[in-house]
């Protein structure tokens, strides 16, 4: 049988079978996914091939093989450097949720997610959430933050999950698609999700006011059909995005603004570092490129990989 993961918690998967009926699987044997070390070989999205079992009983699928993906995202999971963990496959778009603070999202996880999206060629939406509960000063501060990114190309959204603003237009862009919402934990996924389609009712949960960060509602990735025509994943909040192999010299083309200037650059290998006659230096010091940005592209090259895990929440 045929069928599309839709939930997957380490050992089980559920799967929606082409007849539309759902079954929960188990894997048969080691799957090795080439050139992947993954802490999860199957991910939420994933096409598999699969055989029902009558076990007492019980319905069993077993599972024996993945289809090709046509994407994935990933990043490096957290506490074992040399393994990846897949969050979800075979994805049309997926929306990043941010919030400036309760929790704050810095703009170096913003930039590794979307280096990560464009290195899989997964369309990237950034959605500027609780916009109702910002003062004056801070609603600029975000203003300037989706400026910065939507002169690089990228969708940018104010939306408030809690008010509706702005839902109208998300499910618009969902249509048709299947999307993935990612973030840190507490920026609002499960209270938007909820927002766009009130039948799931998934739950939410308040900030931790000790850390101005989410508790952890959604503990592993899964994907829901929604009544508009649109699938939507749901994934765990993250703390950190660590980018996950990747050369040196490829890095700078997964950031648009740069790649654009590459080929005024004296030499076609250039990092953007120390070279003679860098065109994305004398574009930063025009103030033509952002330094957040900037900033964000040395740190990845340089390798200063044990940023991306600092809990910024943390109390020293």
């Amino acid at each position: 049988m045929l069928g599309v993961v839709y939930k997957s918690t380490g050992s089980w998967y559920t799967v929606k079978a082409t007849d539309g009926k759902f079954y929960e699987c188990k894997i048969k044997g080691k799957f090795r996914i080439q050139g992947i070390k993954s802490t999860n070989p199957i991910a939420v999205g994933d096409n598999v091939v699969f055989e029902v079992e009558h076990i007492g009983d019980e319905t069993v699928g077993i599972i024996s093989e993945i289809a090709d993906r046509k994407n994935y995202i990933v990043r490096k999971s957290v506490n074992l450097s040399k393994q990846t963990h897949i969050i979800a496959a075979n994805l049309d778009q997926v929306f990043l949720m941010v919030t400036l603070n309760n929790p704050p999202t810095s703009t170096s996880f913003i930039d590794r997610f979307l280096v990560t999206s464009e290195a899989y060629h997964i369309p990237a939406i950034l959605l500027f959430n609780k916009i109702d509960t910002y003062t004056e000063d801070e609603l600029v501060e975000v203003k300037y933050m989706a400026a910065l990114y939507r002169e690089i190309g990228y969708t940018c959204l104010g939306i408030s999950a809690i008010t509706g603003k702005n839902v109208e237009e998300v499910k618009e862009m969902m249509k048709g698609k299947t999307s993935m919402f990612s973030g840190h934990s507490g920026v609002g996924k499960s209270t938007l999700i909820n927002a766009i389609d009130q039948n799931l009712d998934l739950k939410t949960a308040e900030i931790s006011q000790q850390h101005l960060q989410g508790q952890h509602t959604t503990t592993f990735a899964e994907m829901f059909d929604m009544d508009f025509g649109a699938r939507i994943i749901d994934t765990p909040g993250i703390k950190g995005f660590g980018i996950v192999d990747m050369e040196k010299n490829e890095i700078g083309d997964y950031f648009p603004e740069f790649f654009k200037l590459k080929r005024d650059c004296k030499f076609n290998n250039c990092l953007h570092l120390d070279e003679p006659q860098c065109a994305v230096k004398e574009a930063l010091e025009k103030d033509e490129v952002s330094w957040s940005r900037y900033r964000s592209y040395v740190q990845m090259v340089t390798g200063e990989e044990e940023n991306y895990r600092i809990d910024i929440h943390h109390k020293k």
